[in-house]
């Protein structure tokens, strides 16, 4: 089924049939040749317009991605309190958040098919009411008439379903962005929405040591309660769409495949690869920050997630204060360095360097793959400057090539949900894998440092510069945002005027 439009028009439907059918035939079709007859579907000018009920929904979504961040990690900071509240081992608690990960994979799958058909507010809407039963039943599992197992069993099945509704929020990022927004503040909203579940897990790490672990879980409760409704504000698309590409309908996941040339599934390849270590590593150092600087005789807070919570809520200036371990700090310049990089450059990828997306991921890359090569190092005794020095570095990189690669992915697929989808679904996979395989990668109780992690930086710098070669390959030419330009211009002409805002 071709991505159709509100006046009826085609996004391919007058390429020549032979062209579709034939795989070969349509990679040696010349992208100029594309584009051209791309616009010369559209038989009539249409008038785009942006509304500000557009920020209405953005925060909804903002506010829903930070509750799934919330849910999923709010056990890992009360590992030990939960292991003795509920009698069951450390290990056992600590999967309570690893099967959230392993039940997104599998449920990001869905997520192209299920938004396709039902559309962004009523899967929105469907992934809110999942959370509240989650955290109900959640809460069910502290009631006292419970033996242990049967607690455990009803806490594993709640995060089974927070697993199933985080991927809805984190892939509707790019699709919402480009279902409401213009061209000059896609990448900005895709940006600020993304960085809601990470803030999520901070803020669940901060909130969840509050008393027992039984008003711990409650509190939970009661907010996702309070926020959950908030799904409702969103809005399935505007009467008016802001461009070209937010009037089309997503296509399948199969019709998507299908019209993707060779040139480009390679690079979408690349783009999933790239996207899942480099979110993957930084989750992983996040999660053992602390046992990555145990053995070289710094003292730690209670979890590496700490690191990501407190950096996050403290706006910057208070998380001196509120640090007092050098391992913390480590993970804190990290976020922090992060944040600010992807506030101040996301804005000038909207604006200024608007079709520079594949070169900038081939300028950060290397630069990241040396960091984490000189990270192996910088981790020692009295290595606390160099430690810092890197992190802010690759703090700064990463999470500015986060809205760079979601965005970059439905320019290359046109098709958002699925893109996000895919990128989400490689992240935590990689997350996974990195954080469980710490644990064989681990030094033994005689080496120098005992028990340390240095194997697992090694990993860590090996993933990173594995992607250096291939992102040179990266060629993702921007139809999308091409077609969306010409449009416009169009559109702002024939109305001797800007795009209008209602």
């Amino acid at each position: 089924m071709p991505y159709s439009s509100p006046n009826g028009s085609a996004f391919l439907e007058d390429l020549p049939s032979q062209v579709i059918s034939s795989p070969s035939k349509a990679d040696d079709l010349k992208y100029d040749d594309v584009v051209e007859k791309l616009e010369m579907t559209q038989e009539e000018t249409k008038h785009y317009r942006l509304y500000r009920r557009r920020f209405v929904g953005a925060t909804a979504l903002c506010l829903l991605n930070c509750l799934g961040g919330m849910s999923g990690m709010w056990f890992s900071a009360i590992s030990i309190d939960t292991a003795d509240a509920f009698h069951v081992s450390v290990s056992k608690v600590n999967w309570l958040s690893n099967i959230t990960n392993v039940v997104f994979i599998l449920s990001s799958f869905t997520v192209p098919s299920v938004v396709g058909k039902w559309g962004i507010r009523p899967s929105c809407i469907f992934a809110a009411g999942i959370l509240v039963v989650a955290c109900w039943l959640r809460f069910a599992g502290t009631a006292h008439s419970l033996n242990s197992n049967g607690a455990y069993a009803l806490l594993l099945v709640s995060q089974l379903l927070t697993g199933v509704a985080q991927p809805f929020y984190q892939a509707l990022a790019p699709r919402y962005s480009e279902a409401w927004f213009g061209l000059r503040g896609r990448v900005t909203a895709t940006m600020v929405m993304s960085l809601m579940n990470p803030v999520g897990n901070a803020i669940g790490q901060l909130l969840a040591p509050v008393g027992t672990v039984r008003l711990s879980i409650l509190v939970l409760a009661i907010i996702t309660t309070a926020i959950a409704p908030v799904a409702f504000a969103l809005g399935e698309r505007p009467p008016t769409p802001p461009t070209l590409s937010g009037s089309k309908v997503s296509p399948s996941i199969l019709d998507t495949l299908r019209r993707m040339s060779r040139r480009e599934l390679c690079d979408f390849a690349i783009l999933v690869w790239g996207f899942g270590v480099l979110v993957g590593v930084i989750n992983s150092f996040t999660t053992l920050v602390a046992q990555i600087y145990a053995p070289y005789g710094y003292d730690s807070n209670q979890s590496g997630f700490l690191v990501r919570v407190s950096s996050a809520i403290t706006l910057f200036l208070k998380l001196t204060i509120l640090f007092t371990s050098p391992a913390s700090q480590q993970g804190a310049a990290l976020l922090i360095a992060g944040i600010v990089g992807a506030v101040i450059t996301a804005p000038f990828f909207d604006r200024v360097l608007a079709y520079r997306l594949a070169q900038t991921v081939q300028i950060i890359v290397p630069i990241l793959g040396a960091c984490w090569l000189g990270f192996i190092w910088a981790v020692q005794s009295n290595g606390l400057a160099a430690s810092y020095s890197v992190l802010v570095i690759i703090g700064f990189c990463c999470f500015t090539l986060l809205p760079v690669s979601l965005e970059l992915g439905c320019e290359i697929t046109r098709n958002a949900e699925f893109s996000g989808a895919i990128l989400w679904l490689s992240a935590n996979a990689l997350s996974l894998f990195f954080v469980l395989i710490s644990t064989p990668l681990k030094a033994s109780p005689s080496a120098n440092p005992p028990s340390n992690l240095r194997n697992q930086l090694i990993l860590h710098a090996a993933g990173a510069l594995s992607i250096t070669p291939m992102a040179l390959f990266l060629k993702g030419r921007q139809v999308r945002r091409e077609m969306d330009e010409k449009e416009n211009t169009r559109d702002s002409a024939g109305q001797e005027g800007h795009i209008t805002e209602a």
